[in-house]
This record gives C-alpha cells, sequence and structure tokens, in this order.
C-alpha cells in the first residue's frame, strides 16, 4: 500500500478489523474483504517496474496474477458481479497481447540476463500460465474463444517430445519453492488442469490425444518421487482431466494428503515440501496455513472423494475462521527465508493462498459468508 493511502484507509481497515473478528468467531468470512486484497496486490503487481515486459506488457507471475485469474472470479457470485473486474480484465488484455506476439515479444527471463537455460524455461512457463488463464475464463461458456485455442497451440508446440522429460514442459527454475523450486511437475500438472478445462470436443482432437498420452505418462512416472503439495495439485488435475490417474493412485494421494492434516483442521506447507530446507537455516513454520489449506481443500473438494468429506469440512471451517481481519487476507510464509509479512514479497505467499483459499469456500453452503 502507498503511504498516502494509509490514512485515508484507515476508517476502513477499522471496519474490516471489526466486522472480520465477528465473522471469524462466527466461522465465516468476508468475499468483500478478499476481494480488495486480490485486487490491491494485483494493482501493485502489474504497476511494479520490475515486472514490467517488452511490448508494454508484465510478467504474470506464479505467486501473484497466476493464482488471483483463478481465484478472483470465484468471488463474482458473492460480490454480485456480472463481469471480470477492471483488474481482471487488464490482465487478461495483458496475455492476451503477449499470445498474438508470441514469435515477437521477449520471454519473461531470457538467456542472455539469467543465463542458460532460463529462456525456453521462461517459455514453457508462460504457455502453461497463457493457457490455463484463458481457457479457465473460456470454461464457462462451453467453448474455447480463438485467443485461447492459439495459447494451447503456443503450449502444445513447446510440449518436449524426448528424453526423460517426455511428455512434460520446461518450466522455470529459480530454486524458490513452492512455484520455482525443481517444480517441473508442478508446472506440467497445471497444463493439465488447463486442457482438462478446454471442451470435451477439443481434447478429443488426434494430435491434442496424442499430446495427452505422453503428458500422462511422464505424470505417472514421476509422481512417485514428488512432494506432497505437488501431488494434490494432481489430485486436482485429475479432477479435470479424466483418466490422468487410476482409482488406486488416486487413492493413495487422497489417503497420503489426508494423513498429512493438522490437529486444527488445518495443513501446513512444512509438511506437504519433503526435505526442503529455507536458504538462510530458519526453521519452517510448523502452523497451519492459508496456502497449504487453500490448496489442499480445493484439491480435495475438485476429488469428491467421499472419504475425504470429514477432513475437508475441517478444512474449510479452519479457513473460514482464519482469515485476516485487517486486510481480507489468509496468511501464510514464504518457505525459501523468514520474510517480513508485511513487505511485498513476504506476501507471495499470502497472494496465492488467498485465492485458493476463496476457490476453496466458495459455493460451500456448510461454510458462511457474511
Amino acid at each position: 500500500m502507498r503511504l498516502s493511502g494509509i490514512l485515508p484507509c484507515l476508517p476502513l481497515l477499522a471496519l474490516l478489523a471489526a466486522t472480520g473478528a465477528r465473522a471469524q468467531q462466527s466461522g465465516s468470512w468476508n468475499p468483500k474483504a478478499a476481494a480488495g486484497y486480490l485486487d490491491e496486490r494485483s494493482t501493485w503487481w502489474m504497476d511494479w517496474p520490475k515486472a514490467a515486459r517488452d511490448h508494454g506488457t508484465f510478467c504474470v507471475s506464479c505467486h501473484t496474477l497466476a493464482p488471483y485469474a483463478l481465484g478472483r472470479p470465484a468471488l463474482r457470485s458473492a460480490l454480485a458481479e456480472t463481469s471480470p473486474s477492471a483488474n481482471e480484465r487488464r490482465m487478461l488484455d495483458n496475455i492476451v497481447h503477449r499470445v498474438r506476439l508470441w514469435k515477437e515479444v521477449e520471454p519473461f527471463y531470457a538467456d542472455q540476463t539469467s543465463g542458460l537455460p532460463k529462456t525456453s524455461e521462461s517459455r514453457g512457463t508462460e504457455a502453461i500460465l497463457n493457457a490455463l488463464i484463458l481457457v479457465r475464463n473460456d470454461e464457462a461458456s462451453g467453448h474455447l474463444s480463438p485467443d485461447a485455442r492459439l495459447a494451447l497451440d503456443n503450449l502444445w508446440a513447446l510440449q518436449l517430445k524426448s528424453g526423460e522429460m517426455n511428455g512434460s514442459w520446461a518450466w522455470l527454475q529459480f530454486h524458490n519453492a513452492p512455484w520455482e523450486g525443481d517444480s517441473q511437475f508442478y508446472g506440467t500438472a497445471l497444463a493439465a488442469i488447463a486442457i482438462g478445462s478446454a471442451p470435451a470436443d477439443y481434447r478429443a482432437e488426434p494430435a491434442v490425444q496424442n499430446g495427452i498420452k505422453l503428458m500422462r505418462a511422464w505424470l505417472q512416472k514421476s509422481m512417485a518421487t514428488q512432494t506432497p503439495a505437488d501431488r494434490a495439485v494432481l489430485l486436482w488435475a485429475s479432477a479435470k482431466l479424466p483418466g490422468l490417474l487410476s482409482a488406486a493412485q488416486h487413492q493413495t494421494i487422497v489417503a497420503e494428503t489426508l494423513a498429512k492434516q493438522q490437529p486444527d483442521g488445518g495443513f501446513s506447507m512444512s509438511t506437504l515440501v519433503g526435505n526442503w530446507k529455507r536458504r538462510d537455516n530458519t526453521p519452517l513454520d510448523a502452523a497451519s496455513d492459508g496456502y497449504a489449506t487453500g490448496l489442499v481443500a480445493y484439491a480435495l473438494k475438485q476429488s469428491a472423494a467421499p472419504e475425504a468429506e470429514p477432513a475437508l469440512q475441517r478444512a474449510l471451517t479452519w479457513l473460514a475462521r482464519n482469515q485476516n481481519p485487517a486486510d481480507g487476507r489468509w496468511p501464510a510464509t514464504s518457505l525459501n527465508k523468514k520474510r517480513e509479512l508485511e513487505s511485498d514479497a513476504g506476501r507471495f505467499m499470502s497472494d496465492a493462498a488467498t485465492a485458493y483459499a476463496v476457490m476453496a469456500l466458495e459455493n460451500t453452503p456448510t461454510v458462511a459468508r457474511k
């Protein structure tokens, strides 16, 4: 938040704090406050000079804008909105611009400035996020827009077709968890969600079927060595793309995920990231957090596994009771080092946490909205 905006916002923040405290006590949550937080953070990112890219565009970040694109539409009904918000529209226009100029725009990170193989990693990552966001935006209409189809064409053109990575996509490796740290599996699972969100007639096209076959084979052969967090994303993907997992594989991931639930009903990223260590050697936060709980709750909700229902309800109750009353976010902390939670970088995890929390909570009749 800019300093010039702090004083005018103090009465609003006080109101949010008071109403949020009442919401937490009653087990309800505040969609308007969540939308306010997500909108404020997306504005900051889109206007941040370091996010700027060529042709007047900006980077679509894994931690802020991509979750915003998925989570903000979930609030539309609660806020009586009939169309995308101004920030959603701005973000979508940015993505469409880059998709149409795919062969002209520079990658988010280039070999010349960031070292090999950042160009190919950037292209793969952006192609996945572009397709995911545009296809999901079209999902309610039941058909693909020309721009979403073009984004999928760009995606398929970058699928790896040889070697150990056959069937996957290159993904940015900056060694920052959970989005850029040995996360090629995470990225390929997001690609599966994008493809699974497309209409069935698109997925039935022969060329698409061949690509899905390769992708499915790579995900299945690789999943045993992935973190529980990444396998939760695969569980989500399996709900969008039939046949991605066998019934036994699905049941195994659900059981593994449920075993990580904490006594308070939430989930903690510290138990979902395997042997990951912070660079500053500080311990990972063991308490339940918004990112782990929101992601897992949404994945379990999508999976529709009957055995997960009691645990899912406990996770949703945790989310309803743990929205920050001051600004509407669900807090989560960095896996890479101890950060100041009110700094812009310190809020990256909370940006994604808030998006996944509203995705999990929305249209859940057993959890009240304020």
